[in-house]
């Protein structure tokens, strides 16, 4: 298709009572990277958290560019680690967490990559990139492990060298399909004119199918693009065709989801019996209050999430990091599903290194507790993590898919809530997807 872009899937040492020549060896290393003009921004040491240095690991995401942006996802990695170093580190290791913006763009996410590779991180945690057919071979051949991505890209659930927390865009869309066939009409999806896109209609037909409704209408879109005037109205056209029972508009387009329903709104006076549904990523409360509330188009949506609402006390202890070392970050939202999964992922990487012990902190040792079946908890916000080498879904192309449940919520009186109290398991919506 022309035109089409291809998308693949400082914080200051806390230093505790470690030996003195650890001491040292940090204190060298804050002097010689203070005479640099890139690279550092983090605390200094040895790095890959071999033997008495900080651990050293990478967080990247999108910032400043003209699609998707996720800036809480580094942010709060950062605030994670002063967290950490001011309570004693990990076992009494330092966390070192290195970032890098990947600018939505293959070449800058293969920088990072080669930027992780380069400083020997033991893992990448918590991250964002639509590009992992670019930046996960890089990362596999230096055996560094990919925990807790986004799940933008199917590649996030096929390298063995990826632990997804969360079942990434495949879930959310299933889910809501199934959800919807309850109570919608005819349901039009718009959806970004990208490889990663192509996936999104197939899943969400999954859910509609399971639920006895007909297939979806795909509409696309640019990600990139300031209106959607056109794609608004093809939408409420096709969604209002049908008098007898209202129709749904599913936009799935990230940050510009937003963007759309600016037109969405402009269009649809003609259409009042049209709603909306869409995936937690592309909308959150702050979107919700931003388009006006309980007046705003989201209102009565139905909205697929990994996790629960973000008012749940589950979330307390991530509130109590940003809380006490990311007081007034506006970039950190508790409500972003970006800044909640690197939660969860330094969540699992933490108890991937407490598993260790006294045992040497290394890429091959973070890998390997993973892969020898350590099951870990996260307090309720998903179901135990556990990755095996295969999982159920390996037949239709996501062996790495382990997080299968999502959350309904419906916005109600201009807040997001939960729709239902417990999670969905999406397992068998998705064996049944048609992704060929």
């Amino acid at each position: 298709m022309t035109g089409r872009r291809r998308i693949r899937s400082t914080y200051l040492p806390v230093l505790t009572n470690r030996p003195a020549k650890a001491v040292a060896r940090s204190a060298a290393t804050l002097v010689a990277c203070a005479s640099l003009a890139v690279g550092c921004g983090v605390v200094p040491g040895d790095t890959g958290g071999s033997g008495d240095g900080p651990i050293t690991v990478m967080t990247w995401a999108p910032q400043n560019t003209k699609a998707t942006n996720k800036p809480g996802m580094p942010a709060f990695a950062q605030a994670y680690a002063r967290w950490i170093n001011a309570h004693g580190g990990i076992d009494g290791r330092q966390l070192r967490v290195l970032t890098c913006n990947d600018h939505n763009d293959s070449v800058s996410a293969a920088k990072c990559a080669d930027r992780a590779v380069e400083e020997n991180v033991v893992a990448v945690v918590g991250s964002y990139s639509q590009y992992g057919d670019t930046f996960l071979p890089s990362l596999e051949g230096a055996g560094i492990p990919y925990i807790g991505g986004y799940g933008v890209t199917s590649a996030e659930f096929t390298s063995p060298l990826s632990y997804p927390v969360n079942g990434g865009q495949p879930s959310l869309l299933a889910g809501l399909g199934r959800e919807l066939a309850r109570s919608c009409g005819p349901v039009t999806l718009v959806r970004p004119d990208t490889i990663a896109g192509d996936e999104l209609a197939p899943l969400l037909d999954s859910g509609l199918r399971a639920g006895g409704h007909i297939t979806s209408s795909d509409t696309l879109a640019d990600e990139d693009a300031t209106e959607y005037g056109s794609q608004a109205v093809r939408a409420l056209e096709f969604s209002a065709r049908d008098q007898t029972e209202p129709g749904c508009v599913v936009p799935a387009l990230g940050d510009r989801t937003t963007t759309f329903m600016d037109s969405f709104r402009r269009a649809g006076t003609d259409y009042p019996e049209v709603r909306t549904a869409t995936v937690l990523g592309s909308v959150d409360q702050t979107v919700i209050n931003a388009g006006g509330g309980a007046t705003s188009p989201y209102e009565g949506s139905y909205i697929t999430g990994w996790y629960p609402v973000a008012s749940d006390p589950r979330w307390d202890a991530m509130k109590k990091v940003i809380n006490e070392e990311a007081f007034g970050d506006n970039r950190i939202d508790p409500a972003d599903a970006g800044v909640q999964t690197t939660w969860i992922a330094y969540t699992v990487f933490k108890k991937a290194v407490e598993s260790l012990g006294d045992g040497e902190v290394t890429a091959d040792a973070v890998r390997g507790a993973l892969n020898d079946g350590l099951k870990v908890s996260t307090g309720g916000l998903t179901p135990p993590l556990r990755w095996k080498f295969q999982d159920v879904l390996a037949a239709i192309g996501y062996p790495r898919l382990v997080n299968r449940e999502v959350t309904l919520q419906v916005v109600r009186d201009g807040r997001l809530v939960a729709a239902r109290k417990n999670f969905i398991d999406v397992t068998r919506t998705l064996q049944n997807a048609d992704l060929n």
